[in-house]
């Protein structure tokens, strides 16, 4: 039998070879997919608050434990305004190196990219982006504006809603009927459950902030957030936005359920004008910071 013990330790230490081997290559291509918690900003609590009509996630990622919620959301045009979303993570990461920045008493919540379908159009990749990621065809970037199903998002909530509304000159989609979109549900579902005291949704490109109205008009606090945030911003304040007839907007929406609610514009389709942005925004936490502030 001494003779079969030499290819016996042979075969024994090929097949070691191989498992170490294999393991190494499992391993190895763990290592390459990242655990989905190590893709997300750390200062984050990190949830999905819904998806999007093709399945896409829509995101949200919170900082601070202050009773006072503020939301900020980027990208409910989707690709159409994509400077939307990039300035939402340059937040988001922002936030995560200067998490002191929030008040105690305040906790923000960013939804970078509200129609997550409408970007796809206009930056074909899964997860973050860049400019050089982004279509350059002027035809691509208007289609992203509507979700999937050829809506405009921000005419499908309740506010004054009817089934075609109008963005600029052309009459667009506004669904089958309020909240007929997943996405406007996704939004609507997360205002209901947390009842922020103030949302922010960052728009292109016309250079200004605006108000919020539904039927019983504009809210006291919400001239005072829209003040608050053009003053520091340099972007100027405008209470109603009369360039054409806009109805089942989220921010009518907002206002009718007593929630203020501001638009900040860029001025372009291109810029995130951070440091214009990071001023408001610190105004906003100036002013929610005020424990005298009256409460609604």
């Amino acid at each position: 039998m001494q003779f079969l013990k030499k290819p016996i330790v042979a075969i024994v230490l090929v097949l070691a070879v191989l498992g170490i081997g294999i393991f190494a290559f499992v391993s190895l291509q763990k290592a390459e997919i990242p655990p989905v918690e190590e893709t997300k900003n750390v200062g984050a609590k990190y949830k999905s608050i819904g998806t999007s009509v093709e399945g896409r996630t829509i995101e949200s990622y919170t900082y601070g434990n202050g009773d006072t919620h503020l939301v900020f959301v980027g990208g409910v045009h989707g690709g159409y305004e994509w400077n939307s979303v990039l300035l939402s993570y340059q937040f988001m990461d922002y936030l995560d190196k200067n998490l002191d920045v929030i008040p105690n008493n305040v906790t923000v919540t960013v939804i970078p990219s509200a129609n997550p379908d409408g970007v796809y159009r206009v930056v074909p990749k899964v997860g973050r982006f860049t400019v050089a990621d982004v279509s350059t065809d002027e035809g691509i970037l208007k289609s992203g504006r509507f979700n999937a199903h050829d809506v405009d998002l921000n005419r499908n909530f309740d506010c004054k809603w009817k089934p075609k509304s109008m963005w600029q000159a052309k009459t667009v989609s506004a669904g089958s009927e309020p909240f007929s979109e997943p996405e406007a549900r996704a939004l609507r579902d997360f205002v209901l459950e947390n009842s922020p005291d103030a949302v922010v949704f960052w728009h292109s490109q016309a250079n200004a902030v605006y108000a919020s109205e539904c039927e019983a008009g504009i809210l006291p606090e919400t001239l005072d957030i829209m003040n608050a945030y053009s003053r520091a911003s340099g972007y100027p304040a405008v209470k109603s936005f009369d360039s054409y007839a806009i109805t089942g907007d989220v921010e009518g929406w907002l206002a009718s359920i007593n929630i203020p609610a501001i638009t900040v514009e860029l001025k372009t389709h291109e810029t995130v004008e951070w440091e214009q942005n990071l001023a408001g925004i610190k105004a906003l936490f100036e002013y929610y910071s005020q424990e005298t502030k009256v409460l609604r």
